[in-house]
């Protein structure tokens, strides 16, 4: 198993209906690139459940998430500005959502205290990478040239072929 690089990835947005679907797009694009495919489907529904429940009942719509990945575990956090919200209490039960999405979660405020971060892990490891195998170019038609009918075969010399002399009576 190939150890994998440490990698980090932080998005600020200001959040609108359109806004979740594209960081949703952006978030996945980032997990496929780092190998983590699997990743994808959880990671994007936990966090489009948070950002939603941010767009319904914020009045700071601005955001900020982060994802690192250290070869084993990938943790998301999304940070929002209001300290009022608390997710668990959100109608759509995202933190509900989120346990069952992930390997663990938490929240905790920000260090200026004005707002939270909820954040989740997910355990996976690094994809093992083949190989690419380079191909050869297909010809383009003016390049090809017609290949004949029957390839000629080599002749084998078998013992009638080589004229010796059978012993008859022997």
């Amino acid at each position: 198993m190939k150890t994998a690089a440490p990698c980090y990835y932080h998005l600020d947005v200001e959040l609108s209906p359109e806004r979740i679907g594209q960081v949703r797009r952006i978030l996945a694009a980032h997990l496929r690139y780092w190998d983590l495919e699997t990743l994808v489907e959880p990671v994007c529904r936990c966090t489009d459940a948070l950002l939603r429940t941010i767009d319904r009942h914020a009045t700071d719509k601005n955001t900020t998430i982060e994802m690192w990945w250290n070869g084993q575990h990938l943790i998301t956090a999304v940070q929002d500005a209001e300290r009022d919200i608390r997710p668990h209490y959100a109608p759509s039960g995202c933190l509900t959502q989120i346990a069952a999405l992930s390997n663990g979660w938490g929240y905790c405020a920000t260090a200026a205290g004005g707002g939270k971060i909820v954040w989740f892990s997910q355990r996976a490891r690094s994809g093992e990478r083949a190989p690419l195998v380079p191909v050869s170019p297909s010809p383009s038609l003016r390049e090809t040239r017609p290949l004949p009918r029957a390839l000629p075969l080599p002749a084998v010399a078998t013992a009638r072929d080589r004229e010796e002399p059978a012993l008859i009576g022997a």
